[in-house]
């Protein structure tokens, strides 16, 4: 287990004050808050300087982060979709709250697939895994500088939704209620080229053709295959044909590069809901159910999967998270999406958003993105598996202040 500690400068003692090894012990204490550590560093000094000439407690000890709380701030940096402006850690709205311990896992992730810009710096992480949330503190403060995120009009205010993935059953065969295939990319699929729309691929001779023998599983509910489609990547208790059952995860492997256009959206427009939420547009398809297709085909987009290896456990909490576009897994409440314009992957960042749904002031990761999220503060946020997630993340939509930690 490694603490990192701040050093801390002080009047010499003599010789004999520096061998006394109580004092010794007191100076390099790392547990406690690091007001008590930085007040106990004083009372040290003090008492080496009593001990030996008796004239040292005129200069007290700098405390812990006090060079970065008072020094001159770096410039601002501009990116593509983004200006990031330097602040005072003292700016980030409740930082010595967080269980930064719950962020950690999330940042080693990204250290497997690190920027440049964190190469030199992702060891350090590694050794803090088992350390002190003080020790933590210290090490932010010391090696990374915060930068408030704003659009290059200065607006430091943006959107929060969220996103999770979804647990659903399925059937590796079509039967009985189970008819909702979900597919494989076909053969001559290309990167923005424009394929079949969801319309035609339900109604057209030569899109069925083309998905024949591409059907991957089969669910019970076409919403339910939206949701994952819009989603990108599900978690599905699959009933194999010799009675077994296998949760499997199917993940993103491409569209159709046809444009996304939001069924929530058309609801609203044609005055049919004042909610497109998931859980209002749901409740507006329980009331009309002669309408679900139409509904669908508002969206013309449809996304192809392919299935991937999970590990052998019964618990859907012990199964990593999906990965996003940076690569590595997504951890549930510490991940987000955002626009690589205007966060580069990998960046950690603090993020604060208060609405009706949640509170939010915690470390984040930026390991995702979507092809709604754009622009210079914008999130999403990863919920995590199953239906509480999904039941915050179809309702979250609340304002939000960004704030990413780079290094110095």
């Amino acid at each position: 287990m490694v603490h990192q500690t701040i050093a801390i400068k002080m009047t010499n003692a003599s010789k004999a004050s520096s061998n006394n090894k109580a004092m010794q012990q007191l100076l390099w204490m790392t547990t406690g808050s690091r007001t008590a550590r930085w007040a106990l560093a004083l009372l040290a000094a003090c008492m080496l300087s009593i001990v030996g000439s008796l004239s040292g407690c005129s200069s007290a000890p700098t405390a812990p982060g006090t060079a970065q709380e008072t020094g001159p701030l770096p410039p601002a940096i501009d990116r593509v979709q983004s200006r990031w402006v330097p602040v005072r850690w003292s700016d980030l709205p409740a930082f010595e709250q967080d269980a930064l311990h719950e962020a950690w896992p999330a940042w080693l992730r990204s250290c497997e697939r690190p920027m440049p810009a964190w190469r030199t710096l992702c060891p350090q992480l590694r050794q803090l895994a088992e350390a002190s949330p003080a020790a933590r503190r210290d090490w932010l403060r010391e090696k990374l500088q915060p930068y408030r995120v704003e659009s290059h009009q200065a607006q430091a205010e943006g959107l929060l939704t969220g996103y999770y993935e979804p647990l659903l059953e399925a059937s590796r065969k079509p039967q009985g209620r189970f008819t909702v295939a979900l597919h494989a990319a076909p053969a001559g699929l290309a990167p923005r080229k424009p394929w079949f729309t969801r319309q035609e691929i339900d109604t057209h001779p030569q899109a069925k053709a083309a998905l024949r023998g591409k059907e991957l599983v089969y669910l019970s509910d076409p919403v339910d295959a939206m949701v994952l489609h819009i989603q990108g990547s599900g978690l599905l208790r699959v009933s194999e044909p010799d009675g077994r059952v296998r949760t499997v995860r199917l993940a993103f492997a491409g569209t159709n590069e046809q444009p996304y256009k939001s069924i929530g959206r058309w609801l609203l427009d044609q005055g049919l809901t004042r909610d497109a939420s998931w859980p209002g547009i749901k409740a507006w398809i329980a009331r009309n159910p002669s309408r679900v297709q139409e509904l669908l085909w508002q969206n013309p987009r449809y996304v192809f999967f392919r299935e991937e290896p999970l590990p052998s456990t019964d618990m859907a909490s012990a199964i990593p998270g999906p990965k996003g576009a940076q690569g590595v897994p997504l951890t549930a409440g510490r991940s987000i999406a955002v626009d690589p314009g205007s966060i580069p992957y990998g960046t950690p960042v603090w993020l604060a958003s208060s609405g009706p749904q949640t509170s939010l002031q915690r470390l984040v990761l930026a390991q995702d993105t979507g092809t709604a999220i754009t622009g210079a503060v914008r999130a999403d946020y990863y919920a995590g598996s199953g239906p509480e997630a999904g039941e915050l993340a179809g309702r979250l939509k609340q304002p939000l202040r960004l704030w990413v930690l780079w290094p110095r």
